[in-house]
């Protein structure tokens, strides 16, 4: 990968460069990134050691950010194979905190507690009835009792590929299709396809739980670039160009935004993909919540938008939240053919075909209309005034109105330090417990998505749940 205005600089056996500044003179990282990750990936024990951790400061910049958070694992003393029950690899990872949330919620609520629950991100409503129905006769045809493609069905393949035209005019072939066992599968998947050790993938922050572990996963090193509410949670092409390195291999773009909502306009989503095709980088595109903007809004994927860049872009997509299929498990990849095969390949030895029966459901709903997902996002429209303007009323909350997805990201930075009934969280996390224990109300601290002083709310649950749960907050707050 070339970057403009780079410093010509040593390199030793390894590849990697060993000089003492990047480009326009900033320290590099690699010397330190690539000790680091030379003894992680000689399976050394890690670091959990919480004051150790190499998460920013809130008043972290994204420059300060990109430089503090190289990667979690430290080097520890060494063990032998024998005392090493956990590989440093997995032991690093740390637990889906919206998952850990809303089971929590759940648990508390079978004990017969009333808790109501801000912290799942799936749509409150039913799979629809003719996705159901396909399912049902799906089992009941020996053709779905045995293995099939482990890329995905030949059908349903088609079927996205159609969908994808019809939905965001974005023209693509069967042989760039990838059928996984949901978005989860298909990140991680993408990443392993296409980082290798010391690659750098820029992740703009507040970002979804799964995205950084996934990239450490793969060997890779997330960069975090921090955009809070006073620019709507949106980076700009100058943070990115800030966090970029002669390391940057691959830029990760949410729109909209899981925890933020926010939705990049058509002209923002242009920038940013001229911004990556003229330093030669990769975009992986998460697209799950692109039927729910609001407002009129109008954006668009980013190889539509740039399609010079297609051929280094991945696109990440699937069924859960367009059509209430959370449970499902079906998600896809979409792009170039050699990262898609490639990609085939790791899921052929991994899991293999997605279950027939549930790649049967998503052919019935990619190949079906779009009026349900329009009846849903009525709702979720209805919902996100209601949670925004409450939330609001509580003093020391400031909560911009998203403009996608079915989440809102207030800012609690004003109730920190607030003695409420005996307890004074002084973070987010803390303020979380308390709103759980003291009014039965879960929501997820920010310090999951890499900006400490804010809660994700959910609003993808019925209109009274709602109401009564922010409810709750304002007295607790009054």
């Amino acid at each position: 990968m070339t970057t403009k205005g780079a410093n010509h600089q040593d390199e030793d056996s390894t590849g990697y460069t060993n000089g003492k500044s990047n480009r326009a003179g900033r320290p590099s990282r690699v010397n330190a990134l690539e000790a680091r990750t030379r003894v992680r990936f000689r399976g050394c024990q890690w670091n959990d050691d919480p004051m150790t951790d190499s998460s920013p400061s809130p008043e972290s910049g994204p420059e300060s950010a990109a430089e503090d958070r190289p990667g979690r694992h430290a080097a520890a003393p060494s063990l032998s194979p024998a005392e090493r029950r956990i590989s440093a690899r997995i032991g690093g990872i740390a637990e889906s905190a919206t998952l850990a949330v809303d089971a929590k919620a759940k648990a508390l609520k079978a004990a017969g507690r009333p808790v109501i629950g801000f912290g799942a991100g799936e749509p409150d409503f039913p799979t629809p009835d003719y996705i159901v129905d396909a399912a049902v006769e799906a089992c009941r045809d020996p053709r779905n009792h045995r293995y099939t493609p482990a890329g995905g069905l030949p059908e349903l393949k088609q079927a996205i590929v159609e969908k994808t035209r019809r939905d965001s005019g974005y023209e693509v072939e069967a042989a760039q299709v990838l059928v996984t066992n949901g978005g989860k599968q298909a990140i991680y998947e993408a990443f392993a396809t296409m980082l290798d050790p010391l690659d750098e993938v820029i992740v703009p922050a507040p970002y979804w739980t799964t995205y950084p572990e996934s990239i450490r996963l793969a060997g890779g090193i997330p960069v975090e670039v921090l955009a809070d509410e006073t620019q709507d949670y949106k980076v700009t092409v100058d943070q990115l160009e800030a966090a970029r390195t002669e390391r940057t291999k691959v830029l990760l773009f949410n729109s909209p935004s899981n925890p933020t909502g926010a939705v990049y306009t058509r002209d923002e989503v242009e920038a940013i993909g001229r911004w990556a095709l003229e330093h030669d980088l990769w975009v992986m595109t998460d697209e799950i919540y692109e039927h729910l903007v609001y407002d009129g809004l109008v954006t668009a994927s980013m190889p539509v938008a740039v399609p010079e860049l297609a051929d280094r872009c991945v696109v990440v997509n699937g069924v859960a939240k367009t059509y209430a299929m959370t449970g499902w498990r079906v998600g896809w990849v979409i792009g170039p053919k050699d990262v898609v095969k490639a990609a085939t390949n790791l899921q052929s030895h991994a899991t293999s075909n997605v279950s027939n029966v549930a790649q049967r459901a998503a052919l019935a709903a990619v190949a079906g209309d779009l009026s349900a997902v329009e009846e849903m996002k009525v709702a979720f429209d209805r919902r996100r005034r209601t949670i925004v303007s409450m939330l609001n009323e509580i003093d020391g909350v400031v909560c911009p109105e998203p403009k996608g997805a079915f989440y809102a990201y207030p800012s609690v930075k004003g109730l920190l330090g607030r003695t409420v009934d005996g307890v004074t969280p002084q973070t987010s996390a803390e303020l979380a417990e308390l709103i759980l224990d003291k009014a039965e109300v879960a929501a997820v601290p920010g310090e999951a998505f890499g900006s400490p002083g804010y809660l994700r709310f959910s609003y993808a649950l019925g209109d009274d749940d709602l109401v009564e749960g922010i409810s709750r907050l304002q007295k607790l707050f009054a």
